[in-house]
């Protein structure tokens, strides 16, 4: 029987060969670390190669810095406060800034700034300004949906910040811009204020000029997503100066969307996303609304369906075909990375999210419910200049944590993720890129070539040497640097 079983199961997989990546693979030194951090909030590395780490812990923020060979030369611990919270961090430069609300009392805010000097390893805390907002909201909206309210001007000398500031008789939203090397606010501006609708906030860029763009969605009536089976809002995109505000609403005609992001190429506002013709949270295709920066009106709307590709690499040769056909919609899945290239083309990057939870029986009508978060397929479209969609493809995956990274070289795209051991191509032409429960794993670099080639590489074999954590990795002149997992001994991969 087992012998049989085996048979089928190399009937219907077969093993991917991966080539070793072309990148050049190097090991840091192995250092102690004494602090327990939770979780990695930013990695940067600047132009004379040291790179500085932020860390968070229950009670504090740690930063650490280590030399060209990664080697730790400098660490601090700040102290922050159990109602104190990380909302976003803006880095460029020598200097990474960390962002907190402090929370004293139900309805008072305190928002400061953290800023560390990576060459000098000084640290100093700023207050921004403090606010009242309404009981149990804090500034900064929800973060579930994983949208920006903190940006950077590309010339370092614009800060800008997005707050909702809500109360039981009117909404009312605000962007103020400080001077990113003083912290000096420069102007505070209101917009979107309004009694009964209510304003959600999607992207945040600013320009060397200090101009900020806002973009969101506007309610009609309440904040339902749909009302009699049509979207129950329009997407907002406001230009906002010292001296005032202009705005461009964007149609969506039958189409639902859950957020867009902002990129800029050529001088070009492309605010890009995915579409569905059912409702938020599915995926039809991806669209792209092109601004004209001159009158400030949409230039140009593109809907393009999910490529074929992106069906055949979810479910196979036939399946994927019928799919496709049938204009079977996806579900769930989170924009992550917008990155463009140097030719203006921009790759959008988005993973599947959801959570499930299941009841586990500990005998004597007693138990537990026991929450597990799926971090799935990954979806990557290319957009050209233009504007137009290139291709689509898809990763077929499976994690229960957040597991991959993605950045351009020589305008090739690569993602990294760990995976089993063996990638398996099954018969119906997919490859499968998940560890099965006695697998060992492997650390994969996924390149897709410019036009659409995808190549399976392999970093190395887990198995007994150092697990390296993709997603808390960060990707500066040509060099990718990622952190070992682990709580006493940590480690350095450099990719270049």
């Amino acid at each position: 029987m087992k012998n049989l079983f085996t048979l089928i199961f190399l009937l219907i997989v077969t093993i991917v060969n991966a080539q070793s990546t072309t990148l050049n693979v190097s090991e840091s030194a192995e250092y102690k670390d004494k602090e327990k951090a939770i979780n990695v909030l930013t990695i940067h590395t600047t132009e004379n190669g040291l790179t500085g780490i932020v860390r968070e812990s229950k009670r504090d923020i740690l930063f650490d810095v280590f030399d060209n060979d990664l080697n730790k030369i400098h660490n601090q611990v700040i102290e922050s406060d159990s109602k104190e919270r990380y909302i976003g961090e803006v880095v460029y430069g020598n200097e990474i800034k960390v962002f907190t609300v402090f929370s004293p009392k139900a309805k008072e805010r305190i928002v400061y700034c953290h800023t560390f000097n990576i060459n000098s390893g000084l640290h100093s805390k700023q207050k921004l300004f403090e606010a009242t907002v309404a009981k149990k909201r804090y500034l900064f909206g929800n973060r579930q949906d994983r949208q920006t309210s903190i940006a950077i001007s590309p010339n370092g000398k614009y800060l800008a910040m997005a707050t909702d500031n809500i109360y039981k008789d009117i909404n009312d939203y605000a962007i103020r811009v400080f001077d990113a090397t003083t912290l000096k606010l420069i102007y505070t501006k209101s917009y979107q204020k309004h009694k009964e609708k209510y304003f959600q906030h999607n992207d945040i860029s600013i320009n060397d000029e200090g101009v900020v763009f806002i973009l969101g969605k506007l309610y009609q009536n309440g904040k339902k997503e749909k009302k009699k089976g049509e979207a129950n809002y329009s997407f907002i995109l406001n230009k906002i100066t010292e001296k005032g505000n202009e705005e461009v609403s964007i149609s969506l005609d039958d189409q639902h969307i859950r957020n867009l992001r902002i990129s800029i190429v050529d001088n070009k506002l492309h605010l890009i996303g995915f579409y569905s013709e059912i409702r938020t949270g599915k995926i039809k295709g991806g669209c792209n609304f092109i601004i004209d920066s001159d009158n400030f009106s949409v230039a140009s709307k593109n809907n393009y369906e999910l490529p074929l590709d992106v069906y055949e690499d979810l479910y196979g040769d036939k399946k994927g075909s019928r799919k496709k056909e049938k204009g079977k919609e996806l579900t769930n899945f989170y924009i992550d990375y917008i990155l463009e290239d140097s030719q203006g083309n921009t790759y959008l990057l988005a993973e599947e999210f959801y959570i499930t939870q299941t009841y586990v029986s500990t005998g004597m009508s007693n138990g537990y419910w026991q929450t597990v978060y799926h971090y799935d397929d990954i979806i990557i479209f290319k957009f050209g200049v233009s504007g137009n969609l290139d291709w689509g493809r898809s990763i077929f995956k499976r994690s229960t944590s957040p597991s991959y990274n993605a950045f351009l070289k020589d305008d090739e795209l690569h993602v990294l993720l760990n995976s089993g051991k063996n990638l398996l191509e099954k018969d119906d032409g997919r490859t499968k890129v998940s560890k099965g429960w006695f697998e060992s794993s492997s650390l994969y670099d996924i390149v897709y070539k410019s036009s659409n080639e995808v190549i399976y590489s392999k970093i190395q074999d887990n198995k007994g040497k150092t697990y390296y954590e993709p997603f808390y990795g960060t990707y500066q002149d040509g060099k990718f640097i990622m952190m070992s997992s682990g709580r006493k001994k940590r480690q350095f991969m450099i990719l270049q």
